[in-house]
């Protein structure tokens, strides 16, 4: 039950120790969340839930250093480990390279919710939505 993106560091995330910066890290993880949360669910017919998903709590936990390397892709296998009416957790593991195999370098948990951009709140998830998200990661 597990949603691989493979997603591409770039030199610019490295910072003065020669390792992908932490905030950076935090982007990777919002990179690779976008093909499920935004591309998969527009294929769905999901019209709402693209058009806004904010993150309500991040944790990262850091393990080994991720390095920006010409053509190097890192795999982050995304995991929806709780689904409430108003928020889903995603699990993160993200690897130093595309493989299954390679080292973790970090695991992350973000809290999400979906947001009305009209009324410029958070709002609960459609029964198609929380569907949806049961379904995808189901089927990864």
């Amino acid at each position: 039950m597990t949603f691989v993106s493979h997603v591409q560091p770039r030199w610019s995330d490295m910072d003065i120790y020669g390792h992908v910066n932490h905030a950076n890290v935090v982007t990777l993880l919002e990179e690779a969340r976008v093909p499920v949360l935004f591309g998969e669910a527009e294929r769905a017919g999901l019209a709402e839930l693209p058009k806004g998903v904010v993150v309500v709590k991040l944790g990262v936990h850091y393990r080994a250093p991720i390095v920006a390397a010409p053509g190097l892709t890192v795999r982050v296998e995304i995991e929806l480990t709780e689904l409430k009416a108003s928020t889903v957790t995603l699990g993160y593991v993200v690897r130093t390279g595309p493989d299954e195999s390679d080292a973790v370098a970090v695991t992350a948990e973000t809290v999400l919710a979906p947001y009305d951009t009209g009324k410029l709140r958070p709002r609960r998830f459609a029964d198609a939505e929380s569907e949806f998200l049961k379904r995808v990661f189901a089927d990864a």
